[in-house]
């Protein structure tokens, strides 16, 4: 008799649908003649932004809007109301019947409440309304989303409010349409509720500090510098027949159990590889759908590890760029149930393989057109550009635990500081040539005469060299790649709008600085070039410990980053407290990123989401040992029990093979019931501690506890017969194209 379950058929079952699935076809938009579109003709289809705000308003109303937005006051009301009479005709055109504001509480997603436009006239007829208060304010209850003790249950009252420098758009689903309107949201004290708000805030402060530095620089017809962004995504796909039976996908988003198949990265056969059919028509009518929404998705190929893909949009500003990638993510988990798959955006779905993550694309770009990390053509463009790295070199050097901080998850654990990702350190790689040349400015002689000292340091090579030398190091967090850094250390779930507020006003903090020496030099007369080169050396002196050019993987870089009074964070209940340090307090609170408050409640919810977190995988972990791999392993060993007795009754036949069979079993699965005991106190004993010193147990001794737990178990699938395996294994999901 078998003991095989009926979960190991429907693991069988689960294999046969998947490889007999053919890619879906979807209809793209076609002209009267039935041809396709081109993609210009359709793109920002979905969308009111600022061209279609600036077709319906006169002059004198355009100039109004645009000088609220400037100035950040409201919108007069009968402003607004003009705006939101053009947005309901447009919406109602496009067969949108309900609107929300559309905003990112500290969840790490985003949150939406939908409201009709019906209303009811004086006279009781139904009529579609929506007013310009509607449009610029709605009041979720804000009890329920996270606030890290800013508020408690009974005080519900929160707002969203409109932000108008990003495009509204409309979300289609299988039966209706809605306008979502993008919002920043806070409490009715005025604090920050969302991610979204920080990094507006910060936007502005690097703007105002840029300009002032440019002006001492005698650019002074710059009036405003935008964040550029550009993100990265990486994600897997699964078959969904293959995720609907394993519990940990579902609940934890990540694998807890599964042993590495034969093949996994090893033959490096599968990055920049010829993208599978399936997957490509899942491409195709992602980009569809995001162009739609205004989205400006221009690349997608396989990554490195199987299953895995990447998509990257052209850089935007970086308000945008954030909502657009939330709709990214958005967009993929939806098109991917259409196409049978599940899309995975751990950090770290699968052991053994590489890990996700989203490489955000750095800059800043002034309202004169110039990208300041782009070097020019003359010795002052140059200058300029040097004067702009070496405020990020401070800014980063600086503030280097907090950028840190600020990308910390429970996700991002487990890719950061492996042979995958960049170190858990933050350091800064400029290329060879880049470095020699700072390095030539930091042991260079007295400056004399600047322009000839530009000319012997190279300054005037930097355009040929910035493009092309700057080679690919793939072990640095913090990268410069020829006109923008590449932040790379940002995890492939995480919102970018945290890490790239720290980064900025980081940033904007040391070109305030810069910009105060660089006017108490100019006060002294002199060459205002000489003060200026003479401010990019003390600069790039100063911080020469963030520049680092080698192996991020190299157990030496780890103690020579020590050495450099750089931070070493390990994990995330390590980093999070730097987020409270005084260095990081007076940065935030001072450029009027976060108010101490704020700042308090995002170290309560890190903590916090980090627990929580790891309580959901801990208890998954559970439900995957106690009724997924003891009735197996059970199952197995009473069929070789009967087998080894059958043959026992066999004259002359030898049951020695499953006998030893049976005592490996037998042995294995009392090392996993003895390491299960352990995982089981470890996570016991942190039970009753407070959520700070709970998230440190728990990253200190529960989930090395728990990895040997998976180690056991992993072993045991390995053995055990391939018919009671219940779960989808890992050679099954990774290669199922």
């Amino acid at each position: 008799m078998s003991h095989s379950s009926l979960d190991a058929q429907a693991r069988f079952n689960a294999i046969q649908l998947a490889t007999q699935r053919h890619p879906r076809k979807f209809d793209l938009p076609r002209d009267d003649l039935g041809r396709n579109l081109a993609v210009s003709d359709y793109f920002g289809s979905h969308t009111f932004g600022g061209k279609e705000i600036r077709a319906s308003l006169s002059r004198s109303d355009l100039d109004r809007f645009q000088a609220a937005i400037h100035s950040g006051q409201p919108l007069e009301k009968d402003l607004a109301d003009k705006i939101a009479k053009a947005v309901k005709n447009w919406a109602l055109e496009m067969g949108v019947t309900h609107f929300c504001h559309w905003f990112q509480p500290m969840t790490g997603s985003t949150a939406e409440k939908h409201d009709a436009f019906i209303s009811f006239g004086d006279d009781g007829t139904p009529i579609e309304k929506f007013s310009g208060s509607q449009l610029v304010q709605s009041e979720p209850d804000a009890s329920s989303f996270p606030s890290g003790g800013m508020r408690s249950t009974f005080e519900a009252r929160g707002y969203t409010a409109w932000d108008p420098q990003s495009p509204m758009f409309i979300m289609t689903n299988t039966n209706g349409k809605t306008l979502c309107i993008p919002s920043a949201f806070v409490s009715y004290t005025g604090h920050a509720l969302d991610e979204k708000t920080p990094l507006l805030r910060a936007m502005e402060k690097i703007s105002e500090k840029s300009v002032a530095l440019l002006h001492l620089l005698g650019d002074t017809s710059v009036k405003r510098v935008t964040t550029t962004l550009g993100c990265e995504q990486e994600y897997f796909l699964v078959d969904r027949a293959y995720h609907s039976l394993r519990p940990d996908l579902l609940l934890a988003g990540r694998s807890l159990l599964g042993a590495r198949p034969p093949k996994g990265q090893e033959l490096e056969d599968h990055y920049f590889g010829s993208i599978p059919s399936r997957v490509a028509a899942f491409m195709q009518e992602v980009e569809f759908e995001l162009y739609r929404l205004g989205v400006p998705a221009k690349t997608r190929h396989n990554e490195v590890a199987p299953a895995q893909f990447e998509l990257a949009p052209i850089f935007e500003d970086a308000n945008v760029a954030v909502d657009h990638n939330h709709l990214t993510m958005e967009v993929l988990k939806k098109v991917a149930e259409r196409h049978n798959f599940s899309l995975l955006l751990h950090e770290k779905p699968f052991a053994g393989i590489n890990g996700s993550g989203k490489h955000a694309n750095w800059s800043l770009s002034t309202d004169t057109g110039v990208n300041l990390l782009d070097p020019g053509e003359t010795p002052h463009q140059n200058l300029r550009f040097l004067t702009v790295l070496a405020a990020v070199l401070k800014g980063v050097h600086g503030h280097n635990g907090l950028l840190r901080a600020s990308i910390a998850s429970v996700g991002n654990d487990h890719r950061l500081g492996a042979n995958e990702a960049p170190p858990a350190i933050m350091s800064v790689f400029l290329g060879d040539q880049l470095s020699m040349i700072c390095n030539k400015i930091e042991s260079g002689e007295a400056i004399d005469n600047p322009e000839r000292a530009m000319i012997s340091l190279g300054v005037a090579k930097i355009p040929l060299l910035a493009r092309d030398s700057t080679d690919r190091n793939r072990t640095s967090p913090f990268a410069f790649t020829g006109n923008k850094f590449e932040f790379r250390a940002v995890g492939a779930s995480a919102s970018p709008s945290f890490p790239i507020a720290c980064l900025n006003a980081a940033v904007a903090e040391a070109m305030g600085e810069m910009a105060e020496r660089l006017a108490e030099k100019q006060k002294s007369g002199g060459d205002k070039d000489k003060a200026t080169l003479e401010l990019v050396r003390e600069t790039i002196i100063a911080t020469k410990a963030i520049r680092f050019e080698g192996n991020g993987y190299s157990p030496e870089w780890i103690v020579e980053a020590e050495k450099r009074g750089l931070s070493h964070f390990r994990n995330t209940p390590e980093s999070i407290p730097a987020l409270g340090l005084p260095s990081s307090k007076k940065l935030l609170t001072s450029l009027s990123v976060l108010s101490e408050a704020e700042l308090q409640s995002r170290v309560h919810i890190q903590f916090e989401r980090y627990v929580k977190k790891l309580e959901i995988e801990f208890e998954t972990m559970r439900t995957l040992l106690d009724s997924y791999v003891a009735p197996a392993v059970s199952g197995y060993l009473a069929d070789l029990a009967e087998s080894v007795a059958a043959i026992a009754k066999v004259p002359g036949a030898d049951k020695s093979p499953l006998e030893s069979q049976m005592k490996k079993v037998s042995d294995l699965l009392k090392d996993l019931t003895d390491k299960r005991a352990a995982f089981e106190s470890a996570y016991q004993s942190a039970a009753s501690l407070d959520e700070e010193k709970k998230a440190r147990a728990f990253g200190e001794r529960t989930l090395p506890a728990m990895q040997a737990v998976r180690d056991a178990a992993d072993r045991l699938e390995a053995i055990v017969g391939n018919s009671y395996w219940p779960l989808p294994k890992y050679r099954e999901m990774l290669f199922c194209y």
